[in-house]
């Protein structure tokens, strides 16, 4: 139905629809718009709704197709409440006058009944917005009404806060003066308890002194005591070590003498020796290689020597032997093929290894084997080197090692250097 006239728009509602033609001609081309338009459509969007309402809403009532132009419009910016109105269905979650412009210019069946139900809804919503005015000017005529009672509150309540200062300023002036008399009072109790603190004080101060003193004096004679005792027992242990020591060194160098006379007459017969002492002074090489045994045959003369010692530089000879065995396994083989040899020779056997800052826990070594670690500050080679120059002068040492550092420094102090492979040698 194109024939709205029985219908009409309220005023809002026309606004807005003439607010939408106004935007809308001035996008369309020229020859889309209608003729009674032509002439405002040239004008700025705001100009043309106010100039040309009447213009407007005429085409949109006449003009189906310019209406059908807006109403795109409509329908691309509202494309809910658009299909709303088309189909029916309940519009009441939207605003009546966004309501009655759809219905108006999409003018789906029963457009009429949408438009008078929108326009209902509009004024019922305008009648509530008045009764919302009445309200609140009442409110307002409230309020006004509780601001002079509030203007007139302060000059009363000044008074009351008047009268009732009065009242605390006397109060308050009497308890100034009690206060003061307590003041004076609580001042000369505390000048009789600081001077009862200063004395006590000083009366604990000098016993403290004392007893510190005293206490000093305790421990420094207690710390006397057993810097004393410590020092009676260090010596007594010096004295003991010394002389068991000495008593060692003197024993074993008798024994060997004897053993060595006792041999030599039961076994040598011996030839005139052709190396004389000035030959190993004149060459050091010459001295190491005639105290060293080359081959197993002589290391059996050596260990055939009376009361001799066999020292070995533990981690030369295994890493010689069997070096891809982990350190444990190297030590734990070659100290078990020790045991046969110190138990058919009887010489003394001793094992260095190198120790670190934690030598590693080594199980109970066989009889005649004596196994040992180097101290943190030192190397197997140090431990080494400290054996040999604790035997007594004249005492047979072997050395098993294949460092000539160490086979050099033990041979000045008389020791035999054995290499490492020659031992294994021995031992497979």
């Amino acid at each position: 139905m194109d024939d709205g006239a029985e219908v009409a728009l309220v005023e809002a509602a026309r606004q807005q629809l003439i607010g939408l033609a106004a935007e809308v001609i001035g996008r369309l081309p020229a020859d889309e718009i209608p003729s009674s338009l032509r002439a405002i459509a040239r004008f700025a969007p705001t100009k043309r709704q106010r100039l040309g309402g009447v213009a407007l809403a005429s085409a949109l009532d006449a003009d189906a197709a310019f209406r059908a132009k807006v109403a795109e419009t409509v329908t691309a910016a509202s494309p809910d409440l658009v299909s709303a109105v088309r189909e029916g269905t309940s519009t009441a979650a939207a605003d009546p006058l966004d309501v009655a412009v759809v219905a108006y210019l999409t003018r789906p069946e029963g457009w009429e009944a949408v438009l008078a139900q929108a326009n209902r809804r509009w004024s019922a919503e305008r009648d509530a917005g008045a009764a919302s005015n009445d309200e609140l000017i009442r409110l307002r005529t409230e309020l006004a009404e509780l601001r002079a009672r509030a203007r007139a509150e302060p000059a009363r309540l000044r008074d009351a806060v008047a009268a009732a200062g009065a009242e605390v300023e006397t109060e308050l002036a009497n308890l100034r003066r009690t206060l003061r008399d307590r003041t004076r009072d609580l001042r000369g109790a505390e000048r009789q308890r600081d001077e009862a603190l200063a004395s006590e004080a000083d009366l604990r101060a000098r016993m403290d002194k004392e007893a510190a003193a005293h206490e000093s004096e305790v421990r420094r004679l207690r710390g006397r005591t057993v810097e004393l005792e410590r020092a009676a027992e260090a010596a007594r242990r010096g004295l003991r070590a010394e002389r068991d020591v000495d008593d060692a060194r003197l024993w074993l160098l008798v024994d060997t003498l004897v053993q060595a006379a006792a041999g030599v007459r039961r076994e040598l017969s011996l030839s005139a020796p052709s190396l004389r002492p000035a030959d190993a002074v004149a060459s050091a090489g010459a001295e190491a290689s005639a105290r060293s045994a080359q081959d197993p045959a002589a290391l059996d003369r050596l260990l055939a020597l009376p009361n001799v010692h066999v020292v070995i530089d533990g981690y030369n000879v295994t890493k010689t032997g069997y070096p891809d065995l982990s350190l444990a396994e190297q030590r734990t083989r070659l100290i078990g093929a020790l045991a046969p040899l110190a138990a058919q020779c009887g010489a003394e056997v001793t094992v260095a290894f190198d120790g670190g800052a934690k030598p590693p826990v080594q199980p109970p070594a066989p009889r005649g084997v004596r196994v040992l670690f180097s101290a943190p500050d030192e190397i197997a080679d140090d431990l080494i080197r400290r054996l040999v120059a604790g035997e007594p002068a004249g005492r047979p040492v072997v050395v098993v090692t294949s460092d000539r550092q160490v086979i050099s420094d033990t041979g000045r102090n008389g020791a035999w250097s054995v290499p490492s492979a020659v031992l294994l040698a021995r031992l497979s």
